[in-house]
């Protein structure tokens, strides 16, 4: 009955698999049907947080976007998609973006303040190069979010916890009744932590081999800290945060110095886990990233639990489950809390975990691995577009 609706605060998440729907009805009407995304649109940021852009890859034809995206819609017969997002996006094409911001508490830019907007023209060979690799990154972003979608869904299959199935066992009931014992084992009294749907994904779970987070990896949780900002790499670690880290880009927005306390605890090395353990429920607390080699000797933010493995293809593996519905259920439900929820790492630390034979766990972790791989790889081609246009720009040789 609905579209995928993405906004200015969602759009530049790489996974869109838990977007909020809009009314299809609504969104197919003459009122909003303009409102769908198309692949080589450029999306920019309009309102609040201004000149965030994202290019439309394949996989986001079928999205519907707020009123705080922007939209550029390039004419292919006259510009390549991919080199006129490449220059929005670059150091030269943002400022200019931005440049014509308005508003004091909510900032804005409209249609008008960017249609004048100078774009550099080369050849047709060199515009094309610069388009190709935007498209290739496109294309990986899109191939890897199919390949984890598909991930999911067969391991959800294979482990008996299909979400079609699990949603029948959502409490319709406004009481229910729950063991002593079990309010006692886990010490948790909210009718949330005893959901019956998380229920029945644990009593699926105990029926067939599994594990608990510890027997696999490493638990940790740094203490919290105030930044020791730095002004550069030559002086401490790229800090990624939060928001950050579940991006199509995760790079660093600024640098730490080594002397920032329990700042050693969050400097990351690749195939770690890292579970978002503050936020707002329905948000990203609960949702898991991977660490990739890109990010190796960068420092997150310590709003994250750490699970560390020692064997990647078990990470792989373990980050695939987590991402199924059954594993996010498991995660959100054990927040605390009232102004910001958080997750205690003991609660992790007590997650069951199905776990089959280790050839089937390995295949499902590389492939896993590989779909990550994909989204550096995208990351690196866009990291080359701009920097073979930014060279023209400056003319150098």
């Amino acid at each position: 009955h609905g579209v995928p609706f993405i906004s200015s605060g969602t759009m530049m998440l790489a996974d869109l698999s838990n977007l909020t729907l809009l009314r299809r009805k609504d969104a197919e009407s003459s009122r909003l049907s303009f409102l769908r995304l198309e692949p080589g649109m450029t999306m920019i940021s309009c309102s609040g947080t201004i000149g965030r852009m994202c290019y439309v890859r394949p996989d986001m034809s079928s999205l519907w976007s707020s009123q705080d995206v922007l939209k550029v819609v390039p004419d292919p017969a006259r510009i390549p998609p991919g080199y006129l997002y490449a220059f929005l996006s670059s150091r030269y094409g943002v400022p200019l973006v931005v440049s014509g911001t308005y508003g004091a508490i909510i900032q804005h830019i409209e249609p008008e303040h960017i249609s004048s907007l100078p774009v550099p023209r080369f050849t047709v060979d060199k515009e094309n190069e610069i388009a190709l690799l935007i498209d290739h990154a496109a294309t990986a972003r899109a191939e890897a979010a199919f390949e984890i979608e598909t991930i999911k869904n067969e391991l959800a299959e294979t482990l008996g916890l299909p979400e079609h199935d699990l949603k029948q066992f959502r409490q319709q009931r406004f009481g229910f009744e729950v063991m002593s014992s079990t309010v006692h084992s886990s010490g948790r009294f909210e009718a949330t932590y005893h959901d019956a749907m998380v229920q029945e994904i644990e009593r699926r779970i105990e029926k067939q081999s599994f594990v608990t987070i510890p027997d696999v990896a490493t638990v940790v949780k740094p203490g919290m800290f105030k930044r020791i900002k730095v002004d550069g790499p030559e002086w401490g670690y790229g800090f990624i945060t939060g928001s950050e880290l579940f991006s199509i880009e995760p790079k660093p927005l600024y640098y730490v110095s080594p002397k920032t306390p329990n700042i050693s605890d969050c400097v990351l090395s690749p195939y770690w886990i890292l579970i978002q353990a503050f936020g707002q429920i329905g948000g990203l607390i609960g949702r898991c990233v991977m660490t990739t080699p890109s990010l190796a000797n960068c420092a997150a933010t310590d709003l994250q639990i750490q699970l560390r493995f020692s064997n990647p293809s078990d990470a792989g593996y373990v980050c695939a489950f987590l991402s199924t519905f059954a594993g996010y259920r498991l995660l959100a439900r054990t927040p605390i809390g009232g102004s910001i929820p958080h997750i205690h790492p003991q609660d992790i630390e007590a997650l069951r975990l199905p776990w089959p034979d280790e050839v089937y766990r390995h295949e499902i972790g590389n492939r896993m691995l590989a779909a990550w791989k994909l989204r550096e790889r995208a990351v690196i081609f866009e990291d080359e577009a701009r920097t073979k246009l930014e060279t023209l720009i400056r003319g150098d040789k």
